[in-house]
């Protein structure tokens, strides 16, 4: 029955160059994870409890989601209720472009806070959904996104650079690195431990302390970041996870869904040259491969 009431759509806008989300009927737990993109999303239905950054939060109907970058977090249903989510997800170089044009200065927004509750931008991220999913036209799709980015940057956000950011040590920002390098590899603990001074235990624990994820995790999530970005060129799925350093097709099919809430194929779908209805992606259909 839960099956049958969920729903997963996105949809790739080319003139904005930014994705939206709806999730609905969700009983899903999202792992620990973050995004190497920013994220404004609402909350619609359904109650959730979030972890972020070392915070718990209770999220409900009409709360305002902010993610930066590289912020982990992890989520879970409240009292088995149901998700109804809608969210833009925007790259670094976008949002950079956009902040230069609203504000006329050259800088990286950082997010101040991760959770508004019952805020009124969330209609603001629902109407660039909505224009988004309507193929509006070009003029009011930019203007919902040039609204919502104006108030979010007015309220909830500072210049990254002089955010009090707490930022891993040089160690850890190398282990970090050569994660980000040597991702298709078989990157072993022992390989981390020699970059550094450190015991196993203690390096596990720092760097999961420091970076919000344990490396294992932090490897998997860049990795995930490396295969949506094949996919998006048109390579295969079973290709892309051997590129990305996934052991196999049905780990990674598995990864995918878990973090990202569709299968590999329906990602790669909304990329794809087809009709707009074809761009739309839900369940009920073989996406394994």
């Amino acid at each position: 029955m839960l099956q049958e009431q969920e729903q997963r759509h996105v949809y790739y806008d080319r003139d904005l160059d930014i994705e939206a989300y709806n999730l609905s009927g969700i009983v899903q737990k999202f792992p620990n994870h973050f995004h190497e993109y920013y994220v404004i999303g609402f909350i619609e239905g359904g109650k959730r409890h979030l972890w972020c950054k070392g915070k718990e939060y209770d999220t409900s109907a009409g709360d305002l989601i902010l993610f930066n970058p590289r912020d982990n977090h992890y989520c879970a249903p409240v009292n088995g209720e149901l998700l109804d989510y809608r969210a833009v997800n925007i790259k670094p170089e976008v949002m950079s472009r956009a902040v230069k044009e609203i504000t006329g200065e050259a800088y990286m927004p950082y997010f101040t806070e991760n959770v508004v509750y019952k805020s009124d931008i969330a209609q603001s991220v629902q109407d660039l959904y909505r224009a988004v999913l309507n193929d509006a036209p070009l003029l009011e799709k930019e203007e919902n996104l040039f609204f919502l980015l104006d108030q979010i940057l007015r309220e909830y956000a500072s210049d990254f650079e002089s955010a009090d950011v707490l930022r891993p040590n040089r160690q850890i920002q190398s282990l970090c690195q050569y994660m980000e390098e040597h991702f298709a590899e078989n990157v072993t603990l022992d390989e981390l431990l020699s970059m550094t001074d450190f015991g196993k235990s203690y390096l596990l624990r720092s760097f999961t302390r420091q970076t919000g994820v344990s490396p294992y995790r932090y490897l998997q999530t860049i990795r995930l970041d490396k295969a949506k970005r094949f996919l998006e060129e048109g390579i295969a799925p079973i290709d892309a996870a051997g590129m990305a350093g996934f052991s196999d097709q049905s780990h990674f099919t598995h990864f995918f869904k878990e973090f990202i809430g569709l299968t590999p194929k329906q990602y790669q779908r909304i990329f794809q040259d087809k009709e707009k209805d074809s761009n739309e992606t839900g369940e009920g259909e073989d996406e394994t491969k």
